[in-house]
């Protein structure tokens, strides 16, 4: 048996695909788009397992509400990473999690940390390093702490010490100058 062939297509292929609910869609989403949600999704919740769960919840989500999707309302790439975000900002709020991890014994910590560290969200892959790196340092900690911390704009205010109309202001640029990329 030959190594299995990664599933590609086009973004339109695919969303036609997906809302046929064609099992070349979901082998597609998982092959195209596996490593770069997850990633967000770590980012977030900080747990492989947790992050891991999510990530399968986040495809059946994708996989029911694929109908809900439009084209003419943003790339299908950006309406996934949304619903995997949302979904890791609700489990990171949850009254469960938030116990799990109080309740997490202490010398279970180094291994922890250890284990977990060897899991690292690779933004490269996809470049989205190297342009997150081309804005201004506090455009940076904005979207950090917003879209890779799963911070709401008024926590990301607080924290920065800002008024949050500034955080908007300065999120939207950040945005602006992101597309600016993908046009």
């Amino acid at each position: 048996m030959g190594k299995k062939h990664k599933l590609s297509l086009t973004e339109e292929e695919l969303v036609s695909a997906l809302q046929r609910h064609e099992k070349r869609a979901a082998e597609a989403l998982y092959d195209m788009y596996s490593a770069s949600l997850y990633g967000v999704i770590f980012r977030i919740v900080n747990d492989t397992t947790t992050a891991e769960d999510i990530l399968q919840e986040a495809f059946v989500k994708i996989w029911h509400s694929s109908s809900s999707y439009n084209v003419d309302k943003g790339r299908l790439f950006t309406w996934m990473i949304n619903i995997s975000r949302n979904l890791a900002i609700d489990k990171l709020r949850s009254k469960d999690f938030k116990n799990q991890n109080k309740n997490q014994e202490i010398e279970n910590n180094v291994g922890y940390i250890d284990t977990h560290n060897n899991t690292v969200y690779k933004p490269e892959l996809l470049g989205v390093k190297e342009l997150v790196n081309t804005l201004k340092p506090e455009q940076k900690s904005i979207l950090d702490l917003i879209y890779f911390k799963g911070y709401t704009h008024t926590e990301a205010a607080e924290e920065l010490g800002m008024p949050l109309g500034t955080i908007k202001t300065r999120l939207r640029t950040a945005i602006q100058q992101l597309r600016k990329h993908f046009n």
